[in-house]
């Protein structure tokens, strides 16, 4: 009843002020209101005094309530509902490009790289509620998880449906990666064109080159940032499969081709980083969702709906009743 409910002149509220005031002068005078007869005795009169003289204030609670309602409707109680449209002056296409390789489940990051990825990626998602955004997933292959758009729902739905299986081959085609990424935006209309890629080891399969996908990426104007996943020295990762199914972990070292990674991003105009634990990697994506600004335009609309009649209403008819009681049931007394 009272959601979004405004008051477009309170100042009026000051005047509630008075009505502490009036009460107490009314208490004060009450006294000399009663009129009072002096006699030696009072013997002859046995009979039980009325109640209804003690109800009698409630005329003036009455009163009270009515003042109170008439300056709550001077204040003007409004409803607003306000409706708000946006508009992209300077559009962004992003592209992420993320390895799901067999080392993704390395647990240098919690619970492993895969699943950190995923949830730092789905918050830049949430962030950028102007642009586009497509999603590709690549081990020793590659391709489009959710083409570029405009609806985060589905970008969200398909990051948290990514996991790592045998639909893939193993080991890590970033060349393939970058170039189905750029597939994807060649062709986007948008004034600014970026692919995020990550991964964390060595370009090891595909056949694709990653420095003929960076050029490729270049000649569409394609910027591209590199993130290199992975603690320094060793980690956790899985070595084997058991006969049950599951992995069997065991310490590897961490080898991610980082001199590729720079050379992309330098050859297209970007960044590469270094995500070594959760916090680095969820600042990287921070300082990316920085340096790639849309410009948004907000409009908003404003509809207001009056409610200070129906505190009219009310009031005027407690005035009446007050009035009505004054003359009629409290007639007799003064």
């Amino acid at each position: 009843m009272f959601e979004n409910l405004i008051f477009e002149d309170p100042h009026f509220f000051w005047l509630l002020l008075l009505l502490p005031l009036a009460l107490a002068w009314y208490v004060w005078k009450r006294n000399r209101q009663t009129a009072k007869l002096r006699i030696s005795s009072i013997k002859g009169f046995e009979a039980k005094p009325g109640l209804l003289g003690k109800f009698r204030p409630v005329l003036f609670v009455l009163r009270l309530m009515v003042l109170a309602l008439v300056i709550t409707a001077l204040a003007r109680p409004r409803s607003v509902d306000v409706s708000s449209r946006t508009s992209s002056n300077f559009g962004i296409d992003i592209v992420m490009a993320i390895d799901v390789s067999a080392s993704m489940l390395a647990r240098d990051l919690d619970p492993n790289r895969l699943e950190a990825t995923k949830e730092v990626a789905a918050d830049f998602v949430k962030n950028r509620p102007g642009d586009r955004i497509g999603l590709v997933v690549y081990a020793g292959e590659s391709f489009t998880q959710t083409p570029i758009t405009s609806d985060k729902s589905i970008v969200l739905g398909a990051l948290e449906n990514i996991e790592y299986n045998n639909a893939l081959e193993n080991g890590t085609a970033i060349g393939m990666g970058l170039a189905t990424a750029v597939n994807r935006l060649k062709d986007s209309q948008a004034e600014s064109k970026v692919i995020i890629l990550l991964t964390d080891g060595m370009n090891n399969a595909g056949f694709i080159d990653p420095k003929i996908a960076s050029e490729l990426a270049v000649e569409f104007g394609i910027k591209t940032y590199t993130i290199g996943v992975g603690s320094n020295g060793t980690a956790l990762s899985p070595i084997s499969i058991l006969p049950n199914g599951n992995f069997q972990y065991g310490r590897v070292p961490v080898e991610i081709d980082e001199a590729l990674l720079k050379d992309i991003a330098d050859a297209t105009g970007g960044k590469y980083f270094r995500a070594t634990d959760n916090r680095s990697l969820e600042e990287i994506y921070q300082e990316i969702d920085t340096l790639e600004k849309t410009e948004i335009e907000e409009f908003r609309f404003y509809n207001y709906e009056e409610k200070f009649r129906p505190l009219v209403l009310l009031a005027g008819f407690l005035l009446l009743f007050e009035v009505l009681l004054r003359f009629t049931v409290f007639r007799s007394f003064v």
